[in-house]
């Protein structure tokens, strides 16, 4: 090969290399279309409707089944569903004149008859008042601010949310709605670190999704769900399970067990340190001279090791470095590797720890003082 052929080829591979890089950061870019085109999709109720349809549904009788829709956009549902198609929220089944489209595990997860539903969650988080802080993440980085949301709402995520009940309510039931999964498995695959507990505090617990699940699910077990006054105020005791206004920065009320589901994720080292005490100091009580040694067990993401990533893998990680993000625009908080959450277990007084990763993008941490 002469020198002018190896220079072209040389320049040809620099230039597919180049196009390659600027295809990478457009996908980038224009990602967010993704998670909004999602969103639309659920506005339009486009999932229930392909459910209720009961066999694979053309795109002209979905056009047909969405009454609001107005006639001279109906050309462009086809390509909103091309976009969900492509990114496997939909499939399609070939019938005798055209395909029908049909949902996928992830679409069903958005049906509003699902009792592992988690359309809640994608409201609240694709709120604008939830989005409007990611254009403030760049000046909140050379400010005083806390959190990018409070540069952008002028306070912080809990005091705003206690002054505007819409965000409240909104946040209230996405968190029950990933709830709702999750205590599923929990109870499935984990019933044996419930066995020996008379008692349990759920702290943070909101409304009581989880609490009422493990009441349910443990007759036996004494379950009081603890969270700021307003959020429990009004809601009512019920058989094995009750409900308690306070502070978990300031006390825990005594159990065998404090669960603390998706909760230190929220808050930074100094202040998941606080907390852990307070858990600490709620499972050991004293008889006769004897420290009775019972647990917490936490329910969080354990960022996983890019070196311990495989193909499979990676999109769950991806994951969770988006929560870890999503944490950092709106709370103090972050999602921590495993030697991070020792540090902070071993700071706090507890001297072992068990990580049991079968929850998805989440692991059940038990900890043993």
């Amino acid at each position: 090969m002469d020198k002018a052929n190896a220079n072209a080829n040389a320049k040809g591979e620099t230039v597919n290399e180049l196009l390659k890089a600027q295809a990478h950061v457009w996908n980038h870019i224009f990602s967010f279309i993704n998670s909004m085109s999602l969103k639309c999709a659920v506005d339009l109720g486009i999932p229930d409707i392909i459910h209720n349809h009961g066999k694979p549904m053309t795109v002209s009788e979905l056009v047909a089944a969405l009454p609001t829709l107005n006639p001279t956009k109906a050309r462009n549902i086809y390509r909103l569903m091309r976009i969900l198609l492509h990114s496997g929220f939909f499939e399609q089944q070939k019938l005798s004149q055209e395909d029908g489209y049909v949902l996928t595990d992830a679409s069903r997860l958005l049906l509003k008859d699902n009792p592992f539903g988690i359309t809640p969650l994608l409201k609240v988080m694709l709120d604008p008042i939830l989005t409007k802080p990611w254009d403030f993440l760049g000046p909140w980085l050379q400010n005083n601010d806390s959190t990018p949301f409070d540069t952008a709402h002028g306070k912080p995520l809990w005091d705003y949310a206690c002054h505007v009940p819409k965000l409240g309510h909104l946040f209230n039931e996405g968190m029950a709605s990933d709830a709702r999964l999750i205590i599923n498995v929990l109870i499935d695959k984990c019933k044996g670190s419930f066995e020996g507990l008379d008692s349990l505090v759920d702290v943070g617990g909101g409304t009581g999704t989880v609490g009422k699940a493990i009441a349910h699910a443990f007759p036996h077990l004494n379950c009081t769900v603890l969270d700021l006054p307003h959020v429990v105020a009004g809601l009512k005791d019920s058989g094995n399970l009750k409900y308690v206004g306070g502070d978990m920065f300031e006390d825990v009320l005594v159990a065998d067990a404090v669960l603390l589901k998706s909760i230190l994720h929220d808050w930074n080292d100094d202040e998941c340190v606080k907390i852990l005490k307070r858990c600490k100091e709620a499972i050991s009580e004293r008889d006769k001279g004897v420290v009775i040694k019972k647990k917490v067990m936490i329910v969080d993401m354990v960022v996983m090791e890019k070196k311990k990533v495989n193909d499979e893998s990676f999109n769950l990680m991806e994951t969770q470095l988006f929560f870890d993000m999503l944490m950092m625009v709106l709370q103090t908080g972050r999602e921590r590797r495993e030697e991070e959450w020792a540090k902070l277990f071993f700071a706090a007084g507890f001297t072992n720890y068990k990580i049991t990763p079968i929850l998805g993008l989440r692991s059940l941490i038990e900890l043993f003082p």
